[in-house]
């Protein structure tokens, strides 16, 4: 099958294969036939080394398909079924499970070393155990969550990390209140998410900001009430509120990016942390603004909630014309086209590339 292949960390550009395998379908495991895989900064924080991910691998954790063969023992899931792929879902019995906090699960950390591919005799992990460029995957069951047969895969495949993400950070974590200011730093298709959920808290404002004039465009058509670029944020902040914002959502995965936000959240406010960073890149504050500002710093792992519960609401609002996932997609490519996505995404032209397989 075709797959496409980083053979070591800090490559730029993918190996785009049709001789690739996947691993056998073992007991829990199930094979998916992808339809549609989303492309998500994550991936390429894994090619360059700053999200942890052992090499060889395919890359993308974002996908939706149906289930084409499943191992013994698995219950819940049959041949034909619809399904998005959870890279990191909930064991359901673990401390965290149990606190309701599944989304803080590390049961399928363990898989990070188990391969899910075959290339010429060598064995290739997938990105998060996933590995989403490619046409089939096997994974565990529990990674593989049904959804309807009417949600488009292109639509599913946003669901599996970015806009769970998002909009799980303004619902779950900031519980950003009715009339409320908010403030969303980076507006990709995370930041997007974000904004959308701030929407649908209802929020009165919600001040996007971006260094790329296009996305911040775009941002205003998902629901932000005002966008500027970073240089602009102080007078904004001083312009439309009273001290700073209630809630501020960082977005970008960086320490100066972070340092802003809770500049710009007012004494009280929530700073909501949603980018995923490196571990040695380090945020300063000092113990006397942390005592006198009482601000809150509220970390958010994909959507700060139970996944599987955060997914189901996110595709409840959307069936609902609540959340807008249809237009977030701006671009369409075949899998041959991945590196050229690539390289719009770090560009910052595109919001969501979606990777069609048929």
């Amino acid at each position: 099958m075709r797959a496409a292949i980083l053979h070591e960390i800090g490559q730029e550009k993918l190996d785009v294969r049709s001789d690739v395998e996947t691993v056998p379908v073992g007991p829990g495991l199930v094979r998916v036939r992808l339809r549609a895989a989303s492309l998500c900064h994550s991936d390429l924080s894994a090619m360059s080394g700053v999200l942890p991910q052992p090499a060889p691998f395919v890359p993308g954790h974002e996908g939706a398909g149906e289930v084409v063969e499943t191992g013994e023992g698995v219950s819940g899931l049959a041949p034909g079924d619809h399904v998005v792929l959870c890279w990191m879902p909930p064991c359901g019995s673990c401390a965290h499970c149990r606190r309701g906090q599944g989304q803080l699960c590390t049961a399928s950390l363990a898989r990070l070393r188990t391969p899910g591919f075959r290339h010429d005799g060598r064995a290739l992990y997938g990105f998060y155990s996933v590995g989403t460029f490619a046409e089939e995957v096997v994974v565990a069951a529990e990674s593989a969550i049904r959804v309807p047969e009417d949600v488009p895969f292109e639509v599913a495949a946003l669901v599996g990390c970015g806009v769970t993400t998002g909009v799980g950070a303004a619902v779950n974590t900031a519980r950003v209140e009715p009339g409320s200011s908010v403030a969303v730093i980076g507006c990709g298709g995370v930041g997007i998410a974000a904004i959308q959920g701030a929407r649908v808290c209802g929020a009165g404002q919600i001040v996007a900001v971006d260094p790329v004039a296009s996305r911040r465009e775009r941002a205003l058509a998902f629901g932000a009430t005002e966008a500027v670029a970073p240089e602009e944020l102080k007078a904004a902040r001083k312009r439309l509120t009273d001290g700073g914002f209630d809630c501020v959502f960082e977005v970008v995965g960086r320490s100066v990016t972070t340092r802003a936000a809770y500049d710009a959240t007012r004494r009280g406010g929530a700073v909501v942390v949603v980018g995923a960073g490196a571990r040695d890149d380090r945020v300063e504050f000092s113990m006397g603004e942390l005592f006198f500002d009482e601000k809150r710093i509220l970390p958010s792992m994909y959507g700060g909630g139970d996944v599987l519960r955060t997914a189901d609401r996110v595709l409840r609002l959307w069936r609902a014309g609540r959340l807008d996932l249809e237009h977030m997609i701006t671009h369409r490519v075949r899998l041959e086209q991945v590196n050229d996505a690539l390289a719009q995404m770090r560009s910052g032209e595109a919001l969501r590339t979606v990777v069609t397989f048929d």
